[in-house]
């Protein structure tokens, strides 16, 4: 017993140690935007003290948001210009218009034009408070309800977007091909996340290789679809600005499509491979004279129950972040032919069926890795 004690915490250091020198080879030479004394940009934050003219109208045309401008005296409070006190206008319009008044908090960009010379603006409104809110009030649920398995899986979110944020990103800039980054990171996340949970046990295994197999059915149905679709990189919305990052940096675009997709069916792909994975698990305590045959098979049952939420999952997951969008074109009157063939809907088409699929396809692969070692009696 105390040797596997040993073993698990120097494995659980060496795989920390690992992780840590990863990041730190993955964001050495990472980018990084300078100032000087005599110029730059920077985006602090700032207090406003005082509404000191206030010049705007209400439009009844555009859903009664203000337009115009308001004088207002703001304090800054963060960054190298802290304490000064400043006059700034502040615009409205329908596509920008950040409403403030005495009290608030609001994010400001600051241009330095020379030494201690400067102009100031109203960037946003402060949203830092509302993250940090946002995430306690998460944490504190998974906590208040899941317990010590809630706080599993906080952790084991944190390091999923500690490993896209400090590990995928910069890699991808220094050239790194995104897929099989992406389906590395998808693996190693994955199986970080059961492991916290379930532990080393059979059932986590089989649903992290199950998730591996899962993502590796999305990414190949979705790179088919993309190559005869002639879908690419390129014909998204950030192309043109990915292309100017390309100038300066050894990315390989064409790949980001397919990691994109990668990386959404993650979630929904784990998810129903643990569900499975787990209820294999308990048939097999049930009943441990059950083959592979009838463990594949209740396994098979449960999945389909499963695969239509599952699938519309991703799919309505796609659509409400297209919805803008889709009214959009919906209001042009656009023929069928003309809408089947633009570039969005194409995109958006070839993400929502890939990961779907993804989905469909993990639940036999995770049946048939958990009904393989369920039947075995070692």
């Amino acid at each position: 017993m105390k040797n596997e004690l040993i073993i698990k915490i120097v494995s659980v250091v060496v795989f920390l140690v690992l992780s840590v020198g990863v990041i730190i080879y993955a964001n050495t030479d990472r980018p990084k935007y300078t100032i000087t004394e005599s110029s730059g940009v920077e985006y602090e934050t700032a207090r406003v003290l005082s509404v000191l003219e206030d010049n705007t109208t209400i439009d009844a045309d555009v859903e009664n948001v203000k337009k115009g401008s308001a004088e207002l005296e703001v304090e800054i409070l963060t960054g190298r210009y802290k304490g000064d006190v400043c006059k700034v206008t502040n615009y409205f319009s329908a596509l920008y218009n950040v409403d403030v008044s005495k009290g608030d908090t609001v994010s400001v960009r600051i241009d330095t034009s020379d030494v201690n010379e400067y102009t100031i603006s109203i960037y946003n409104y402060n949203r830092i408070p509302l993250t940090i809110g946002l995430v306690v009030v998460f944490f504190g649920v998974l906590l208040l309800l899941g317990g010590k398995q809630g706080l599993k899986a906080f952790i084991g979110l944190v390091y999923t977007v500690v490993a896209i944020i400090f590990v995928l990103l910069p890699l991808t800039l220094k050239g790194v091909s995104p897929i099989p980054l992406t389906i590395g990171i998808v693996f190693v996340t994955s199986a970080v996340c059961f492991l916290l949970i379930g532990g080393i046990q059979k059932k986590t295994i089989a649903a992290a290789l199950g998730s591996l197999a899962g993502v590796l059915i999305a990414a190949f149905l979705g790179a088919i679809a993309a190559k005869v679709g002639g879908v690419t990189t390129f014909q998204m919305d950030e192309a043109e600005a990915l292309l100017l990052v390309k100038s300066t940096n050894p990315i390989q675009l064409r790949g980001l499509f397919i990691s994109g997709i990668l990386i959404a069916a993650m979630g929904a792909v784990m998810d129903i491979a643990m569900s499975i994975s787990s209820a294999i698990s308990e048939v097999h305590e049930a009943n441990s004279k059950l083959g592979f045959k009838d463990l594949f098979a209740a396994g098979m049952n449960i999945g389909r129950d499963a695969m239509g939420t599952m699938a519309n999952t991703l799919v309505l997951a796609y659509v409400g972040g297209a919805l803008n969008m889709m009214v959009l074109i919906y209001s042009y009157g656009v023929s069928f032919t003309q809408l089947i063939n633009t570039d969005f809907v194409a995109i958006e088409l070839i993400r929502a069926i890939a990961g779907s699929v993804g989905i469909i396809g993990t639940v036999p692969c995770v049946a048939a890795i958990s009904a393989s070692l369920m039947s075995r009696e070692k």
